[in-house]
């Protein structure tokens, strides 16, 4: 039995021998070692794009597989800093967040402007950097929901990043901004040789209904994929998908049966391909998010790294289920992660 079949435990037989029917593998552009050269090199992305994309293909322990595995610790913002970094608190320094991506093997960090700017001379060579340059604060009292520019396109790129990265939440009343505001970001980023990476997220509290949390249906993530491949995020992050029917629960904008009859089933792979298929059949890559930290953490990763990949996804993006432990607990999970990639026999479904 593998490690990840013992860390899967009852769920193996199900996650690595299920086959996708609705839409086969032979449909998607999946990740491999030639991602760039068969997909990404058919975009209009200049050559100095490709060569950020390929700087971080090429990082950490997946490089020169196609898939990503990326830290990203901007939670301090939203969060609060004592939220995020007291359950270890050497995390406060930003040099301890790069050497976690380093020793962990990762293609890339992704955090804040301050985080990134007070050790870029340290560190901007030894692994690519991806700034996020707007972000959710709480502070405000009574809190509201929005994403705040908090850096420029232009910081990023003097501090020697390979990629921006941005939030948007779609369906809330303010994501019409949010998506002029961060297309413009990524035309921008693009002229100047960066990658644009997308935190795809949906935020509305109409999308909970008979309790049921419809932000993680694949329909209506899938659509938010959608959009973020509209406005030409080079990579796009989503919350991976738990349950269907969105659009028909909450009984608004369009849809159509076959979504639910023959595209997805129940099966967690199936609902992470629509996912896919959103990400115009995978000509934009998606990660999948790795989660809050918890009890579970090694079997969750693991358990979210077997769907994305057989699903035709990316790669993970994986923060507090690794800085909010002990530096070397965190490099192992990362390191789990990682081996679910590296692993020949979990293959795309």
């Amino acid at each position: 039995m593998s490690q990840t079949q013992s860390i899967l435990g009852g769920e193996a037989e199900s996650l690595l021998g299920h086959v996708c029917s609705g839409i086969p593998k032979q449909s998607i552009h999946a990740p491999g070692p030639d991602y760039i050269e068969r997909v990404v090199a058919h975009k209009d992305r200049k050559p100095s794009v490709q060569r950020n994309l390929a700087s971080m293909f090429n990082t950490g322990r997946l490089a020169g597989s196609g898939y990503l595995s990326l830290l990203p610790v901007d939670q301090g913002v939203e969060h609060s800093g004592g939220a995020s970094f007291a359950p270890n608190p050497a995390y406060f320094d930003p040099a301890n967040i790069c050497e976690l991506a380093i020793e962990g093997g990762c293609n890339g960090v992704a955090s804040t402007l301050g985080v990134l700017s007070s050790v870029a001379r340290q560190y901007a060579h030894r692994i690519p950097f991806i700034v996020k340059i707007n972000h959710n604060e709480i502070l405000s009292y009574p809190n509201f929901y929005d994403q705040t520019l908090f850096a420029s396109v232009d910081q990023a790129f003097d501090m020697g990043a390979a990629a921006i990265g941005a939030t948007i939440y779609f369906g809330s009343e303010e994501s019409r901004r949010q998506i002029q505001e961060i297309s413009e970001a990524f035309e921008y980023a693009h002229q100047l040789g960066m990658a644009g990476i997308l935190w795809a997220y949906l935020r509305n509290s109409d999308f909970k209904k008979d309790g049921v949390d419809y932000h993680v249906s694949a329909d209506l993530s899938g659509q938010a994929n959608h959009l973020a491949a509209t406005i030409d995020a080079d990579i796009i992050k989503q919350k991976q998908a738990e349950n269907n029917g969105g659009y028909n629960a909450i009984q608004f904008g369009k849809t159509h049966p076959k979504v639910y009859s023959d595209l997805t089933s129940d099966h967690p792979i199936d609902l992470v391909r629509y996912q896919v298929a959103n990400c115009y059949m995978g000509r934009a890559g998606m990660i999948n998010s790795g989660g809050g930290s918890g009890d579970d953490d090694l079997h969750q990763a693991v358990r979210t790294a077997v769907i994305n990949k057989r699903a035709g996804g990316m790669g993970l993006i994986s923060g507090r289920k690794a800085f909010q432990k002990p530096m070397a607990d965190g490099v192992q999970l990362l390191h789990a992660i990682q081996d679910v990639y590296l692993d020949d026999t979990v293959t795309i479904a």
